[in-house]
């Protein structure tokens, strides 16, 4: 349905500046808005202008990426364009560039080897790893490999802490992928999630591969978003309870840090918010 357009709206359109901070006051809306979407009639009231101009805006908007509809066309929020310029204003370092000397500096102290991982949609991938003088194996081997949400160390710690919609489609899908990869079954990996969620970590000796274990604690944002986690994979006999304890606290220090650093606007933590990335629709 055409919506009308009243002549206050053409003289407003007329003003390229005003077009303008039109366009870059729907943007502070839809930033602060729902991350799945608003409806045009919400946006344009939160904006203080009429539909018609704010859907003039958002096509705008719209066809240069900076925003998109989500699944159905009645809802509009944030395009990966948006994230992509805004990660290059300010504070620009990346996760994987914060997370360095992080991962240099536990890897040193324990001597072991320590990772990086994020959520890649329904599965982790290690962003980043430093090597201690142990051999090791582990399920993403080097850096880029990607696992199944759900498998290690790393990723469960990832997959406890996300919202509970979230984390039950992620179990759904993921489950035949783990059984197939030998972990247990669903009621194990709940029970597994639901004490890391209450600690605040996690620790795994499942054997899946003999000899291996492994650490992993959760990396939150400013809103208290999951958004990585660092985890170090170890021989089983360097382990132990004795050991435990300790290997947790600068696991968990180095997270905190990290979290308080992180750019809201890295690309890379784009997976961990719930975003789904579709093709662009038309109005």
């Amino acid at each position: 349905m055409e919506l009308s357009v009243s002549g206050s709206d053409m003289a407003e359109n007329s003003s390229p500046i005003s077009s303008a901070r039109r366009a870059l006051g729907l943007l502070r809306v839809l930033a602060s808005g729902d991350p799945a979407g608003m409806r045009l009639i919400d946006v344009a009231r939160q904006a203080g202008c009429s539909q018609p101009a704010a859907h003039r805006a958002l096509r705008d908007l719209v066809a240069e990426g900076f925003v998109e509809q989500a699944k159905g066309g009645k809802r509009y929020r944030l395009a990966l364009d948006f994230f992509v310029l805004a990660s290059r204003a300010g504070h620009t370092d990346g996760l994987r560039d914060l997370a360095r000397p992080a991962l240099l500096r536990l890897s040193s102290t324990l001597t072991d080897t320590v990772f990086l991982l994020v959520r890649s949609g329904y599965d982790a991938v290690c962003l980043d790893r430093v090597e201690g003088p142990f051999p090791i194996r582990s399920f993403t081997g080097d850096i880029g490999g990607k696992v199944p949400l759900g498998l290690g160390q790393g990723s469960p710690t990832i997959l406890a802490h996300l919202t509970e919609g979230e984390r039950d489609a992620v179990i759904r899908y993921n489950m035949p992928r783990l059984l197939d990869r030998g972990l247990f079954d669903e009621a194990v990996l709940r029970n597994m999630l639901e004490v890391a969620r209450h600690q605040g970590w996690m620790d795994i000796d499942t054997g899946l591969i003999p000899g291996m274990a492994g650490v992993g604690v959760p990396v939150f944002d400013s809103r208290g978003h999951v958004v990585a986690a660092l985890s170090v994979g170890t021989l089983s006999n360097r382990l132990r309870p004795n050991r435990l304890p300790g290997i947790v606290n600068l696991l968990k220090a180095e997270a905190e840090a990290l979290g308080r650093r992180l750019n809201p606007f890295d690309t890379t933590l784009r997976g961990t918010l719930g975003w789904e990335l579709r093709p662009r629709e038309g109005f």
